[in-house]
């Protein structure tokens, strides 16, 4: 683990019980997979991550140390330093032990990179059977109430309650609407809607985090020659669709069988999910040229290729 520009043991990492972040959720972070590719070990889109990162840090006025590429680096020594070949990367700064109050300008900022390995996030069946789904009777923020463009802790306490509601009914995740009614996304993932050969997706408005899985399914889906549309989606258009999926980091590209108990499509993952999924999967696994020059590789190449 890296703690403030310094490898330390797992267990040497201790938060104080008056940190700020543990009072008042002043956190951001990041999730992003290392894969072990055909290539070597290599982190999905490591700059993208780490720019967003550095965005949510700004907005909530949190200055961190490193320019943002002392910062990558800093997360491959991790993963070299635990010699891991595919592994969960969790950067996190947080405000630590200062004043205590809502103000949070003098409280020190901690630094931390989390690696380790995990598997897939909604289940190891999820990817090919899909999931199933309820509308969550919590909405998204507001606008103008906390930016849900930023990955922040505090944020996720909806997410918490859209997650919690769905398990505790026997579905596998919730869907939550923003304040107007319209899809914004689940408690952790992006949404997508295909109907008609048409892909529909819920614009930033709608109060999503902007997911860097969701921007490559986007540029994947075009490649491939399919219309990509941006628009406000009603729950009603959900019960019609041919198929829903979700995506992100930890969720990758998850089909959705049912929402609300109602089969979606033929109530199995759907072609087109299929194919963008083997497109994601061929990509970030290496089966296929970087061409995008999303892939950054952790280890030197010459060590990389005597292990393969």
């Amino acid at each position: 683990m890296w703690h403030n520009g310094e490898l330390i043991d797992w267990d040497d990492a201790k938060i104080h019980v008056m940190a700020h972040a543990l009072h008042y959720g002043t956190t951001v972070f990041e999730g992003i997979r290392c894969y072990k590719t055909e290539r070597g070990s290599e982190v999905f889109r490591l700059p993208e991550h780490i720019a967003r990162l550095y965005n949510s840090a700004k907005m909530y006025r949190m200055e961190l140390a490193l320019k943002q590429e002392d910062y990558s680096a800093a997360i491959l020594r991790t993963i070299q330093a635990n010699d891991l070949k595919h592994c969960y990367v969790r950067p996190l700064a947080f405000r630590g032990v200062g004043a205590i109050g809502v103000n949070p300008l003098d409280n020190p900022i901690e630094e931390y990179i989390l690696v380790w390995e995990w598997g897939k996030y909604l289940g190891d069946e999820a990817i090919e059977q899909g999931v199933d789904v309820c509308i969550s009777s919590w909405n998204r923020a507001a606008p103008n109430t906390f930016p849900t463009m930023a990955k922040a802790g505090g944020n996720y306490l909806n997410g918490t309650l859209v997650k919690m509601e769905a398990i505790l009914n026997g579905f596998t995740e919730g869907i939550a609407l923003d304040t107007s009614g319209y899809i914004s996304e689940g408690s952790g993932e992006n949404f997508f809607l295909l109907l008609q050969g048409k892909i529909i997706t819920p614009p930033v408005s709608n109060a999503i985090l902007p997911g860097i899985t969701r921007n490559s399914v986007i540029t994947l889906a075009r490649e491939k020659g399919y219309e990509v549309v941006e628009q406000s989606i009603p729950r009603e258009m959900l019960y019609m669709a041919d198929e829903l999926f979700l995506t992100g980091t930890a969720a990758e590209i998850t089909p959705i069988r049912t929402v609300d108990r109602i089969p979606i499509g033929s109530g199995t993952r759907g072609p087109i999910t299929t194919e963008l999924q083997r497109e994601f999967f061929d990509y970030v696994e290496g089966r296929v040229g970087d061409r995008h020059g999303w892939m950054t590789n952790v280890y030197e190449p010459a060590a990389v290729k005597s292990e393969v």
